[in-house]
């Protein structure tokens, strides 16, 4: 039974399907994706900190007026996140990708049941 599985995942490896890449070009080519974001921006270091954190925001909820550590991309996992930052006013929902500069701001949960989303903030470390 061991050496018939043995065989299984030897052949498995082997075949073409399942073929390690010679390139990162060839991965580029083989793996499906989607450019959701791209951002110009000017850093204020060239050695920043990294925070990937996910939010959740219960229905109806909003947040008070405030601020974040670092700017960054913000993903919408689900629901419906409507964001005011700068004057501005939008609503973001699943597959979204936003950019929060670091200014004042607020978000509030405008959708039906809890909002999710992946905060990145890019920080100068202290």
């Amino acid at each position: 039974m061991r050496t018939c599985r043995s065989l299984f995942m030897l052949a498995l490896a082997l075949s073409p399907a399942f073929a390690i890449p010679a390139s990162a070009e060839e991965v580029k080519t083989t793996v499906p994706s989607q450019l959701l974001l791209e951002k110009e921006w000017d850093l204020p270091s060239t050695h920043l900190k990294t925070n990937v954190l996910r939010v959740t925001f219960p229905q109806g909820y909003k947040t008070p007026l405030h601020t974040h550590e670092g700017p960054g991309p913000r993903y919408v996992l689900k629901g419906k996140v409507k964001i005011e930052e700068g004057g501005e006013s939008h609503v973001y929902g699943p597959g979204e990708v936003f950019w929060e500069t670091g200014q004042w701001m607020t978000a509030e949960n405008v959708g039906e049941g809890d909002a999710e989303i992946v905060r990145i903030e890019l920080v100068s470390p202290k």
